[in-house]
C-alpha cells in the first residue's frame, strides 16, 4: 500500500486489522476500510467501519477471543481525544457470493453492544438486511487493508435489495429515537436519499439533500442534527419531542412512499 494512503488510514483500522489477521489467519480473504474514513472524511463522532471477509465460519471460541481484543482497540461511544469507535463486520464470503438476500454475518462488533459484550453476551451468526448497504458501500468505495479489493471479491448488490433492506430496517431504527435522536434523524435522511435516487451519501450530505425537500421548520431541526454531527454545535432534544416526532414521521412517510420500499 502506498505510504501516502497509509497515513490517511485511522490507527484503529490498522490495529483492528492486525488483530483480525492474527486471530483468523488464513481464513481471512480480505479486510476493507469503508464509510466516512474513505468517503467525505471522518466527523467528530464517526465510527471506523471495517468489513472482514472470511472463508470459514467462526466458532464460539473464536468469537470470544476476537471480541475482547477488539474492545481494547475500539473507543467507547462519546469519548473525546481517545480511540474512535470501531464497527467491524465479519462475513463468510460463501454466504454472499453468489449474492442472495438477506446477507448473513458471522460477527458484528459495534460499541452499542459493549455492555452486552462486557456481560459475556456475544451474538452468533445472523441474517441482517442492513448488511446489504454495508456490502454495497465496501464494494463501491472500500480500501483493502488486506487481500483483494472488495470490488473483485463481492457481487454487486441490486438496488431492489437495498430498498428492501431500508424498508425492513426502518421499524428497528425508529425504536431507538429516544436515546439516539441525532443519528436516527441523519440515518432517515440517508435512507430517504438512497430510496429516492439510488445513491448512498455521507450523513451530512444526505441531510442537506433532505433539507431542500422539507418544510422550513423541519429542515431547521434536521440542520441542527447535521451541524452537531459535523461538530459545529451541541444538539439538545429535551423539550422538543413534538417537533422531533413530526420530523421523524414526515421522513418515515416519505421513505415509505418511495418505489420498491416494503414495510
Amino acid at each position: 500500500m502506498h505510504s501516502s494512503i497509509l497515513r490517511k488510514i485511522p490507527r484503529e483500522a490498522l490495529q483492528a486489522s492486525s488483530v483480525v489477521l492474527e486471530l483468523l489467519g488464513d481464513s481471512v480473504v480480505g479486510v476493507h476500510l469503508f464509510g466516512s474514513a474513505v468517503v467525505g472524511g471522518l466527523r467528530p463522532d464517526s465510527d471506523v467501519d471495517l468489513l472482514v471477509l472470511v472463508s470459514e465460519r467462526l466458532d464460539e471460541a473464536t468469537r470470544r477471543t476476537l471480541v475482547p481484543r477488539l474492545m481494547k482497540v475500539s473507543g467507547r461511544i462519546g469519548n473525546k481525544g481517545s480511540a474512535r469507535p470501531i464497527e467491524l463486520t465479519v462475513i463468510n464470503l460463501a454466504d454472499v457470493v453468489p449474492w442472495r438476500y438477506p446477507p448473513r454475518s458471522e460477527l458484528v462488533y459495534g460499541e452499542w453492544l459493549r455492555e452486552e459484550f462486557e456481560r459475556g453476551r456475544i451474538p452468533g451468526a445472523a441474517d441482517d438486511p442492513d448488511l446489504a448497504i454495508v456490502l454495497m458501500n465496501a464494494r463501491n468505495d472500500g480500501i483493502p487493508l488486506a487481500g483483494s479489493p472488495a470490488s473483485e471479491l463481492l457481487d454487486p448488490v441490486p438496488m431492489a435489495d437495498i430498498r428492501r433492506a431500508i424498508g425492513e430496517s426502518l421499524p428497528h431504527l425508529l425504536e431507538s429515537i429516544q436515546s439516539d435522536e441525532r443519528n436516527v434523524l441523519l440515518t432517515l435522511a440517508r435512507m430517504w436519499l438512497t430510496a429516492s435516487v439510488g445513491e448512498i451519501a455521507p450523513k451530512d450530505v444526505a441531510a442537506e439533500w433532505a433539507m431542500d425537500r422539507l418544510p422550513d421548520e423541519q429542515a431547521s431541526l434536521l440542520d441542527e442534527a447535521r451541524r452537531a454531527y459535523l461538530g459545529e454545535c451541541n444538539d439538545c432534544w429535551e423539550g422538543r419531542e413534538s417537533r422531533l416526532a413530526a420530523l421523524v414521521n414526515a421522513m418515515k412517510r416519505l421513505i415509505e412512499a418511495c418505489p420498491g420500499i416494503r414495510i
